[in-house]
């Protein structure tokens, strides 16, 4: 048998397989998601993501420190808003003295080089649950993209470098856009939930901020996982309404849908390694059916090799050590 072309002479050995790889895995590709509560001293895990936590604003700080010190340049902050303080209104959600704001101006003064993105949604705040204001049964749409530009002039002000809607109404990234020049913020970003699908894989996230819908569910404001189109159209209005990056979520089951935003669009791409996609991973690898190491680094490689230019994911800290060995 005589062969011009032997494909597999480029997969001999470690060596020279990492040195044709396509798509390689660093440190400044993640961002770390961090749960942050009201306390001092407080590291609870969360039920449904083994070996992860919800921390305290003291605890969160030495946690950016030491994932700046692995490399780690972006973190994204969503805080666990007390029952007491939750309301219909967003009123919480814009406290200049609120437990986002105080962790923002924290972690900029402990590590002023870490990206701070933090999350815009209104679903932590809500008595409902839901990411808008509620008028009978509804979720309406302009009031809540009132608040939500006012909560990002909020975290602008406490030192967020990009603020990172996740709410999925429409017209918010211009009114947040508009909102932030305005108020003189002209160097903070927005990293868009564009293509944001209504998805069972967000579960163990709710249980983590206590944010499950208190009725019905997200399905008038959330894409249908059906669609791929919307996603294309969803993304590229947000481009045009000044979104400087934009974010499919989740990751694992949209990598289509990461590549066609990839294809169609000239800012930076994220997606979201979501919270079931991390319980899955986990509970496999706690009943010995897969090697969680491998399984981490394998299915963060397929979201950057289907064209995510940044990964939020909950192995970030993992993800680190074993690449560098």
């Amino acid at each position: 048998m005589q062969l011009i072309r032997r494909n597999r002479i480029l997969r001999r050995s470690a060596a020279i397989r990492s040195m044709v790889a396509e798509t390689i895995l660093t440190p400044a590709d993640f961002i770390a998601p961090l749960f942050v509560v009201e306390g001092n001293g407080v590291r609870e895990e969360i039920a449904s993501m083994k070996g992860y936590f919800r921390m305290s604003i003291d605890l969160t700080i030495q946690e950016v420190k030491t994932l700046w010190s692995l490399g780690i340049r972006s973190v994204l902050l969503f805080i666990k808003c007390p029952d007491e303080l939750k309301d219909n209104k967003g009123t919480e959600a814009v406290n200049p003295d609120g437990l986002m704001q105080r962790s923002i101006k924290a972690i900029k003064d402990a590590c002023p080089e870490m990206v701070v993105m933090t999350d815009v949604a209104l679903d932590p705040f809500s008595t409902y649950g839901h990411d808008g204001i509620v008028e009978q049964n509804e979720i309406v749409n302009d009031p809540t993209v009132e608040v939500l530009a006012a909560m990002s002039v909020s975290h602008a002000a406490a030192g967020a470098d990009i603020v990172a809607p996740s709410d999925m109404m429409d017209g918010r990234i211009m009114a947040i856009r508009l909102a932030l020049e305005q108020a003189g913020h002209t160097g903070v970003g927005i990293m868009s939930y564009s293509a944001k699908y209504a998805s069972c894989f967000y579960g163990p996230f709710r249980d983590a901020l206590d944010s499950a819908p208190g009725f019905g569910d997200k399905k008038t404001y959330q894409m249908d996982y059906a669609n791929r189109l919307e996603a294309i159209k969803e993304t590229i209005m947000d481009v045009e309404e000044g979104a400087d990056i934009v974010m499919v979520k989740p990751a694992m089951a949209y990598l289509d849908i990461i590549r066609e935003v990839a294809d169609n669009v000239q800012v930076p791409v994220s997606a979201y390694h979501v919270s079931g996609e991390y319980a899955m991973i986990k509970a496999a690898a706690q009943m010995g059916w897969l090697d969680e190491n491998k399984a981490i680094i394998e299915s963060l490689t397929s979201i950057k090799r289907a064209g995510a230019s940044l990964i939020a994911t909950y192995f970030a800290r993992d993800a680190v050590r074993l690449i560098n060995g």
